[in-house]
């Protein structure tokens, strides 16, 4: 890589070596020193974004969930989003009832192991895949009997899609949680979806805003805010984060996921601010496709779907150091086009070659969820309305997406990252919660007692300047006494030119500045055009607002 190699310039690489067309919903994700998350950014130099030395670590992420996994054209990139969920489903962010996760881990087990064989499968060979970052055996024994009975003869494409039809129709599914304490101090994972921005606490699903009802997204030092509309009132809903970068990098998230999800045209896209009234604040633009013009494009291609060579089934066997694996990176395809040697060592029948299209555009199980989906439609409106009117339960689990909450690239300094209390051995597992990862109301309490620390340092400095206590340069003080009275003949002298320009008053004084020819020279010639030109503005404006 060249010093001034763009993010974008990496991200065309890894694509084209797997022959990934529909590549506007993928990303690629760093860790920084400070351990915070990033998403490479395409139209910044990649040296510039990393903060460590090289080499650099970097993973391949969905960073957009497809909202309508149906559209997706090619195979190849259904089972890249399979492989997301599938960990997104091992690290809890996937959070479903016991018949779902059944459904969902039968789905990867005969994905996987293919058809339920006695001579090759023994009694608990569903424990050999740690699917559930909580898996119980009374779960294991449901995933392997929905494997024997109603996923036989499901090819793993078909098996995959399934799955990807199930996640769909999950609260949590596309979830990239950020977590957040509120005003209260109480723990929250906040998230962008395709649907809106959602809030969660507990096993509730507390707050959905619709993107078409999100006003503005900003943040200030560690507090994140989110205006918008709520039963049809306006709302401003403020989040506190555990470091500044954190409330950055969330809101850069939600102005991304934003323009995606909400506008038909790039086009469309703005450049959004989070500047104050006098300091300039960071300005953010999310420069690639929308999600529309992400799924027009897949409609207009043409090509023969490319070969998938999945890992082998021993290989993607969990094993020990399965939570290790997934954490470092989520590199389960074979390249295309291998090297001399590679060939060499690749057996022949290790890959599994993808059906056609028609082969898997209609699931053969009978408990696909496609099947249900003209049945569903009425059903999903039903809860939306209900939503806006109470907290939506989602499970009977907390939601505690503890693991996903770990930088992907990092190794051995995983357990490093948050500050964890010793957990109390006959504390239930469902209560588990970021208390255990994040520090308490106790940390934002001091991080505010320091900034106002901060505050009155800065007044008190001001103050002993002006009243002289302080020793400064002398060109400092002098030019600073010149800003002061330049300020102080500001203040004097225009509301003075507007009693000229403006009143009637009949001073004697104020009528000899009048009747001079340079003051009425200055009053026809600029004065007054002025004048006329932000009449016409503010008219044009009332009429504007008028028209509303």
């Amino acid at each position: 890589l060249q010093r001034e190699t763009k993010g974008q310039f990496l991200i065309d690489h890894i694509c084209n070596y797997y022959s990934l067309l529909e590549k506007d919903y993928f990303g690629i994700r760093y860790v920084d020193p400070e351990k915070q998350r990033h998403w490479l950014e395409p139209n910044k130099s990649i040296f510039k974004q990393m903060k460590s030395h090289p080499p650099y670590t970097m993973c391949f992420r969905v960073k957009f969930y497809p909202h309508e996994p149906l559209k997706i054209k090619e195979e190849l990139t259904r089972y890249l989003l399979y492989l997301q969920i599938k960990r997104d489903i091992f690290h809890g962010r996937l959070l479903c009832s016991f018949s779902d996760a059944a459904y969902l881990g039968a789905c990867i087990v005969q994905a996987e192991l293919g058809d339920y064989d006695p001579d090759e499968h023994p009694e608990n060979y569903v424990n050999d895949f740690k699917i559930f970052p909580k898996q119980s055996q009374k779960l294991e024994k449901k995933i392997a009997e929905m494997h024997k009975n109603e996923f036989r003869s499901q090819s793993p494409a078909v098996a995959e899609f399934n799955l990807l039809l199930k996640a769909y129709s999950l609260e949590t599914y596309g979830v990239d949680p950020h977590p957040c304490k509120d005003t209260t101090g109480t723990t929250t994972f906040l998230g962008f979806t395709a649907a809106g921005f959602v809030v969660f606490q507990g096993n509730k699903r507390i707050h959905l805003l619709k993107w078409c009802d999100v006003y503005k997204l900003k943040f200030e030092g560690k507090t994140f805010y989110v205006f918008g509309a709520q039963k049809e009132k306006k709302a401003v809903l403020s989040f506190h984060t555990s470091t500044p970068a954190a409330c950055k990098h969330l809101w850069k998230c939600g102005v991304e996921n934003q323009a995606f999800y909400k506008y038909a045209k790039s086009s469309q896209i703005k450049t959004m601010s989070s500047s104050k009234i006098f300091f300039k604040g960071s300005r953010f633009r999310y420069s690639g496709k929308v999600a529309k013009e992400v799924v027009e494009a897949s409609s207009k291609i043409q090509r023969e779907p490319p070969e998938v060579h999945r890992t082998s089934i021993t290989q993607s066997r969990s094993s020990p150091s399965l939570n290790k694996q997934l954490i470092i990176n989520m590199e389960p395809l074979q390249p295309l086009l291998p090297s001399p040697c590679e060939e060499e060592e690749v057996p022949v029948d290790e890959g599994i070659q993808l059906p056609k299209e028609d082969e898997i555009s209609v699931p053969v199980t009978s408990m696909s969820p496609l099947k249900d989906t003209g049945e569903n439609v009425d059903l999903a409106i039903e809860q939306e309305e209900k939503m806006k009117e109470e907290p939506l339960t989602i499970s009977e689990l907390v939601y505690n997406p503890s693991a996903s909450l770990l930088p992907t690239p990092v190794d051995d300094e995983i357990d490093m990252l948050f500050d964890t209390c010793p957990r109390v051995e006959n504390e239930k597992d469902d209560t588990d919660s970021f208390e255990e990862l994040e520090a308490d109301e106790n940390a934002f309490l001091i991080a505010e007692e320091e900034e106002l620390k901060e505050a009155r340092r800065a007044l008190r400095w001001s103050y002993d300047f002006l009243m002289g206590n302080i020793e400064v340069n002398a060109f400092v003080r002098s030019f600073s006494r010149l800003l002061l009275v330049g300020l102080g003949l500001l203040l004097f002298v225009f509301p003075l030119l507007l009693v000229l320009l403006e009143s009637d008053l009949q001073i004697s004084f104020l009528h000899e500045i009048r009747q001079t020819p340079e003051f009425q020279q200055f009053h026809i010639e600029y004065y007054c055009p002025l004048r006329q030109w932000v009449a016409c503005k503010i008219n044009f404006i009332r009429d504007m607002l008028g028209s509303f």
